[in-house]
């Protein structure tokens, strides 16, 4: 795990206005609300290029609707989203993927009557509309590196219903892979797997990084998390109300409070 030198020792929500120079995505004031529930309220944080960022709440807490919001699935209520330094808050999702900005879903979708390897190629493809006949033999290799990558090289020729749920979740990288992200959005990929699991799943998370993708986590998996990232921005009821390094964010009363009942800090 890096550190960065300008990063405070505390964990604190700090509120200042961010521009687009400020990382290579940056949300400022992003505000979103359904009728009149307010799921994200005038949020803001920076992802420095090369580090992991944990983006970490309770269940509930607006994570995935910051998320959406952030990636083009919802449009925001108010606020800006920056990404390498171009305003992108209205962008549709196909067009942040055209720009570098790759995520993963809770809910895994595989083809499931496709191949591990078809369903990678499959992904390759720019505009997705393509049979597996038509794939050239070089989008199938380059298929096969990528399930190398992420440690579905022994699995191919399976298809997803024989992966196990931490199977699925490499499957669901490795589609995101397949776009060449500059930056990885993971949502939730700590949920439902043992210590053992998210162990490699961290360490795959590391290596990831180590090629040179920017890595933004989201979970409510507090101890998963802490012993991955460099820095962590923790939320609740679509609010921040910490940001800092694992340490000062573990030691945080307000993190703990949001905590109380739930994972052990």
């Amino acid at each position: 795990m890096s550190t960065d030198s300008s990063t405070t020792d505390e964990a604190t929500p700090t509120d200042e206005d961010l521009g687009p120079d400020d990382g290579i995505f940056v949300l400022d004031g992003l505000t979103k609300e359904f009728g009149g529930l307010t799921a994200v309220d005038d949020l803001s944080f920076a992802v420095k290029e090369g580090e992991i960022l944990g983006f970490i709440g309770p269940n509930g807490a607006g994570k995935s609707t910051t998320f959406n919001c952030g990636t083009g699935t919802y449009p925001p209520t108010d606020g800006t989203v920056w990404y390498r330094g171009e305003d992108v808050t209205d962008e549709p999702a196909y067009e942040m993927v055209k720009r570098g900005l790759a995520r993963t879903f809770q809910s895994f979708r595989p083809l499931e009557d496709r191949s591990i390897v078809d369903n990678v190629a499959l992904a390759l493809i720019p505009d997705r509309v393509a049979s597996l006949s038509g794939l050239r033999g070089e989008t199938r290799e380059r298929a096969r590196q990528i399930c190398e990558r992420v440690g579905l090289g022994d699995r191919l020729e399976q298809h997803p219903g024989e992966l196990p749920h931490a199977g699925l979740l490499r499957l669901e990288i490795a589609r995101a892979l397949a776009t060449d992200p500059d930056l990885l959005l993971v949502d939730e990929p700590f949920a439902g797997l043992s210590n053992q699991e998210v162990a490699e799943v961290s360490e795959l998370l590391e290596a990831l990084r180590d090629d040179g993708i920017t890595l933004v986590v989201v979970d409510h998996n507090m101890r998963g998390l802490l012993s991955l990232i460099d820095r962590g921005v923790v939320i609740q009821f679509g609010s921040k109300i910490a940001e800092g390094p694992p340490e000062a964010i573990k030691a945080n009363e307000r993190v703990q409070e949001a905590y109380l009942g739930g994972d052990s800090l």
